[in-house]
């Protein structure tokens, strides 16, 4: 049986369920409210087979939030759970209250990404904010491309500026890019083409790179010619083991797709070890196919972008600075923002063009963080998430208590990097710290157990000391980006071909050096 005939056996809802679409789209970290509910017509968009793209918030209010604005900024020692108790919350329902806290501490704490099905999140609508709502027949053709490709796709998302504007008008694109597109791709790039990036992620690379070989072998290298064994040996084995093919045509569409182990993915989002995929979906992507592993992994990801920002804003800031800084934290360490390879004003200008789509991603987890509130006038105003125009201002809580258990619930492996650091810092030596480390699981297994910060993660909270926690928690993450962001590069040549990376490199830099002009120009005018 060849795999054209498998869609007209299994029909075509039992076909995408097995190439990975979801029979339904589960939200957030607790089903309890929403911060200030983003209504129907932004989180549902009913698909042609009656699927949900992205189902409406339970129990949404737009007209509240969770802090009115006129009353005091946060002050709660308690830890720095995603939800606090909500019996004590407008909306709640003190006979599920237990369930869903207990639900919530577990898949963040100990998240079970072994998981096949949606059923088995934990809630019905469990992370419905990392769906973004485009353009519906746009949206349509970009998954037209993902059925271009017969290897099995288990997850897959579009980013970047050729779905979601970083700038006005016709700034670095191209009119005639695109061979020939499909309509729905002309009207949302107009005369401002550009290449659109996917990342697809798969079971096994290997078996993935051989059945791609044989449909597309135009889309690799040289490097192709010697089996998907050789493959998938320098996918994973170098970088942050995803393969890239740039600059290839599928469905008159000129795109860019990386692949990578829905294992390493997975990996990447709940521990952070290379902060490359994990950097990616801490900004707006258009998921086009999902998995319910990744979905749970990436909420955590999320949510740990969250508290990062916090350990390097001060006291009070503003919602625009609290996205630029989430934005940037795949930028830290990236060798190409550092030698001029990207455009310097990248991080504001997505933050600028995707306002609405951050405040998607990230408000319904400011809304279950106890120590971060809107203190904003402008949020009592039941239409603000849709005004660009508003840059509402938010507070943190400082105390040393609340910032140690924000500390003790950061990604395994990059917490125990910043652990390191300020074991050098603090001149601990090995063995001391080691006894320090083992006590502390010892000292009390319950608070261990629900990740509270200890004597150590307080002491980390309150360095003050060159910069304090905020340059410490800087040079882990250039040190967790900038190793693997500098090995993937240099695959690039192997893995694309010289000429397209050429190209690639080339129309980067070009980019760099229009945008640091631009840059230039704009300093000129505030000063002026």
């Amino acid at each position: 049986m060849t795999l054209r005939a498998v869609p007209s056996i299994l029909g075509k809802r039992g076909y995408q369920e097995l190439c990975g679409y979801p029979t339904r789209l589960p939200v957030l970290a607790s089903p309890r409210r929403l911060p200030f509910a983003y209504g129907a017509r932004l989180y549902a968009t009913l698909q042609e087979d009656g699927r949900r793209d992205s189902g409406p918030p339970p129990g949404f209010d737009a007209s509240q939030a969770k802090q009115s604005p006129n009353t005091s900024k946060p002050q709660s020692n308690s830890s720095d759970a995603s939800s606090s108790a909500s019996s004590t919350r407008p909306g709640s329902n003190s006979s599920n209250s237990t369930s869903s806290s207990k639900d919530h501490h577990d898949w963040e704490e100990n998240p079970d990404l072994s998981i096949s099905k949606f059923s088995e999140l934990p809630t019905k609508d469990f992370g419905v904010n990392q769906h973004m709502i485009v353009n519906e027949e746009f949206k349509e053709a970009l998954r037209q491309i993902l059925w271009k490709f017969r290897a099995p796709i288990r997850y897959a998302f579009a980013y970047g500026s050729g779905v979601f504007p970083q700038s006005s008008g016709k700034v670095d694109g191209n009119s005639k890019l695109h061979p020939s597109p499909p309509d729905a791709i002309s009207k949302v790039q107009g005369g401002n083409q550009k290449m659109i990036d996917f990342i697809f992620g798969v079971s096994y690379s290997q078996h993935w790179h051989s059945l791609n070989l044989q449909e597309h072998r135009d889309h690799y290298s040289a490097l192709g010619s010697l089996g998907s064994y050789a493959v998938s040996k320098v996918q994973d084995s170098f970088g942050a083991r995803v393969y890239f093919n740039p600059f290839v045509t599928v469905n008159g569409t000129l795109i860019k797709y990386g692949v990578v182990n829905l294992d390493t993915m997975c990996k990447d989002l709940s521990e952070w070890n290379t902060l490359y995929i994990a950097g990616r979906l801490q900004k707006p992507v258009k998921i086009l196919r999902d998995n319910p592993a990744v979905r749970l992994a990436n909420q955590v990801n999320l949510i740990a972008a969250v508290r990062t920002a916090l350990l390097l804003l001060p006291e009070e800031f503003t919602e625009k600075e609290l996205y630029a800084t989430i934005a940037g934290i795949s930028y830290m360490g990236d060798p190409r923002m550092t030698i001029g390879g990207d455009d310097p004003r990248k991080v504001e200008n997505i933050v600028k063009h995707q306002l609405s789509n951050f405040r998607r991603l990230y408000a319904p987890l400011i809304e279950n963080l106890p120590n971060i509130s809107f203190t904003d006038s402008a949020t009592s105003n039941q239409n603000w998430l849709d005004d660009p125009s508003v840059n509402a201002k938010l507070a943190q809580n400082m105390d040393p208590t609340t910032r140690g258990h924000m500390v003790r619930r950061l990604p395994g492996a990059f917490r125990k990097k910043l652990y390191f650091e300020y074991q050098s810092k603090f001149n601990i030596p090995r063995g001391e710290f080691n006894e320090m480390l083992e006590n502390t699981k010892d000292e009390d297994p319950d608070r261990i157990r629900r990740r509270e910060g200890g004597p150590f993660e307080q002491r980390i909270a309150s360095d003050t000391e060159g910069g304090g926690l905020r340059e410490e928690v800087r040079q882990v993450i250039e040190s967790t980006i900038r190793w693997p962001s500098f090995t993937q590069s240099l695959k690039g040549p192997l893995t694309a071909g010289f000429a397209r990376s050429w190209r690639y490199m080339k129309e980067k830099r070009d980019k760099a050096k229009k945008g640091a002009a631009a840059k230039k120009d704009e300093e000129k005018d505030k000063r002026s």
